[in-house]
């Protein structure tokens, strides 16, 4: 049976700050991410299956990855907590804003590490992550594949 891979692109606005970085992005900003989800399995292949010639349904794969990282990051600012960017996080909290506190850097690269964990922990056991790209700019990204980890 032919292994096939699915892609499905998602898109969310996130605003974040580099604490310790020597350039602009050491300020509070933001970015429209892409990011593509690719995945590989086999297309199930019995009749009687609801889900016949579907490696996964993209529905299926849409609801994975909201749940995991489009409804969380989306119109949200992520700071890591162990900066001092923690008294800013925690004013904004107070201000009823969407912040995310994470233990790392939040640059795109440490981002599609976490992003790959999350979405990994959810595919049923017959698919596989394949790859993230999580595009910053136009003319930016990051990309994750699980030959390379």
């Amino acid at each position: 049976m032919s292994q096939i891979r699915l892609t499905k692109q998602f898109n969310f606005e996130t605003g974040h700050a580099l604490y310790g970085y020597d350039g602009k992005c050491k300020n509070v900003h933001g970015h429209s991410y892409k990011l593509n989800v690719t995945v590989i399995g086999q297309p199930i292949n019995d009749r009687n299956h609801v889900k016949n010639g579907m490696v996964i349904d993209f529905s299926d794969l849409k609801k994975i990855v909201k749940e995991e990282i489009v409804d969380q990051f989306d119109h949200a600012t992520v700071l890591n907590k162990t900066t001092p960017h923690i008294e800013l996080a925690e004013e904004l909290i107070k201000r009823d804003h969407n912040v995310i506190l994470v233990d790392y850097q939040p640059t795109s690269e440490q981002m599609i590490i976490d992003f790959a964990e999350k979405i990994k922990a959810r595919l049923p056991k017959e698919i596989q992550l394949h790859s993230l790209k999580l595009q910053e700019t136009e003319t930016s990204f990051a990309e994750w594949f699980a030959s390379d980890n």
